[in-house]
């Protein structure tokens, strides 16, 4: 039988998988920037500046408004990293952050939202995403893009997972529609 050994654990005839050092580092960065560590922050910043600003523009359907939301993610995160356990890992944390601040602050914008005007010219796929209305926007970027579950949806929007299936499907429908598909 093969044995590796990892921070002081065994692991039995299995490889481990290349997640470990990852979330090790995650979390040791994680643990170091709450106790007031710039450094460790920044790793963590650099590391995660880009899908934290994908997710952010997505769910605003602006990329100004997306860097915006980005820098007020960041700060919010340096300023709750005490509240942050570790269960499921820091870049889970931190997206259902920047969705939580990305949702809040665009409730004010949602006058302005695009609205989906089928036929005509051919468009891509992020331009169709973003003409979508606001909910169908949210709803279609957290689970299809970003790979949040129903549940943790519902949680976000305050809706019931029942309720994120089918404007889920809603979504779809009007992203199809807006394809000319």
């Amino acid at each position: 039988m093969s044995y590796q050994r990892t921070k002081g654990q065994w692991f039995k005839g299995r490889k481990l998988s290349a997640r470990v050092p990852r979330l090790m580092s995650d979390l040791t960065d994680a643990a170091l920037a709450a106790e007031g560590d710039y450094v460790a922050f920044e790793r963590l910043f650099r590391k995660y500046l880009s899908p934290v600003y994908s997710l952010c523009a997505r769910l605003s359907g602006s990329r100004d408004r997306g860097a915006e939301l980005t820098e007020e993610v960041f700060v919010s995160a340096w300023a709750r990293l005490r509240q942050f356990r570790g269960g499921d890992g820091f870049d889970v944390w931190l997206r259902r952050l920047a969705a939580d601040v990305t949702l809040t602050k665009s409730e004010t914008h949602d006058g302005d939202a695009a609205t989906v005007e089928p036929g005509g010219e051919s468009i891509d796929l992020d331009q169709a995403v973003d003409r979508l209305p606001t909910e169908a926007r949210r709803i279609l970027v957290l689970h299809d893009v970003e790979g949040f579950r129903h549940e943790d949806i519902a949680e976000i929007l305050g809706i019931t997972p029942g309720a994120s299936i089918a404007k889920l499907r809603r979504a779809r429908v009007l992203l199809k529609e807006s394809l000319g598909r």
